[in-house]
Parts: structure tokens; C-alpha cells; sequence
């Protein structure tokens, strides 16, 4: 079996996914995953279309990620690794459609406007 390669994306994160066939081997920006993501969620995140379609440690993955932050760069992963399976397999399609892992979150920060303290916030009011 070839070398699969997909990208996937959310917020500012860019995801870049190697997979191939082998025994489970997952690294992210050539460290072991658990310690890219020393939280046990983004572990879970990352994982979550693998174990959805039974596929947890059937295949070695090579990720190099960047930008956004440590939640957007899971999800990126995960949208990546759902493309992936998608082209290994066409019925594993369904499924992983179902969960949502297939469609790219648009959500974006909202900008930051003049005249307040965040996107929405205000400054706070002072009567005096």
C-alpha cells in the first residue's frame, strides 16, 4: 500500500497527514503523540475516526501541523486522518460523515472592533 497524504483545517491550523499502512505509530511534528499533546482530550480528538471505523492501530502516520493553537491543530489532525480513511476505504464514508469529521469548521475569531475591548465587549461604563 502507497503513502496516503491529506491536509485538513480549522481556524488558523494546518494539518499535513502521511498515512500508511504498519502498527499504530502516530507523530506529530516528529514527536510521539502523547508528547505533542500531553493532554489526554486532544489524544482522544485525534484519534476519535479511527476507533470510529475500527481502525485504531492499522496504520502508521506521520502529521506535521502549524499554526493556531493546541485544540485547532487536533481537530485539523482529525479532519486530515478522516479524508484518509475516506480514500482507503469509500464505506467508511458514511459514518465519519454522520460524526461530522468530514465537514471543515468555518468558525473563525471575530475581529476585533474600534471604540471596544474585545470583538464585542465594552469598555466599561463610568457614570463619573
Amino acid at each position: 500500500m502507497e503513502v496516503i497524504n491529506k491536509i485538513g483545517r480549522r481556524k488558523e491550523s494546518v494539518a499535513r497527514i502521511y498515512m500508511k499502512a504498519g502498527n499504530g505509530a502516530i507523530t506529530v511534528n516528529k514527536r510521539a503523540l502523547d508528547k505533542y499533546f500531553p493532554f489526554e482530550l486532544h489524544q482522544i480528538v485525534v484519534k476519535q475516526p479511527l476507533v470510529l471505523v475500527n481502525e485504531d492501530g492499522a496504520f502508521d502516520i506521520n502529521i506535521n501541523v502549524d499554526g493556531g493553537g493546541i485544540s485547532g491543530q487536533a481537530e485539523a489532525i482529525r479532519m486530515a486522518i478522516s479524508r484518509a480513511l475516506c480514500e482507503i476505504n469509500e464505506e467508511h464514508r458514511g459514518a465519519l460523515k454522520k460524526e461530522g469529521f468530514l465537514t471543515r469548521d468555518s468558525r473563525m475569531v471575530e475581529r476585533k472592533k474600534p471604540g471596544r475591548r474585545k470583538a464585542r465587549r465594552k469598555f466599561q461604563f463610568s457614570k463619573r
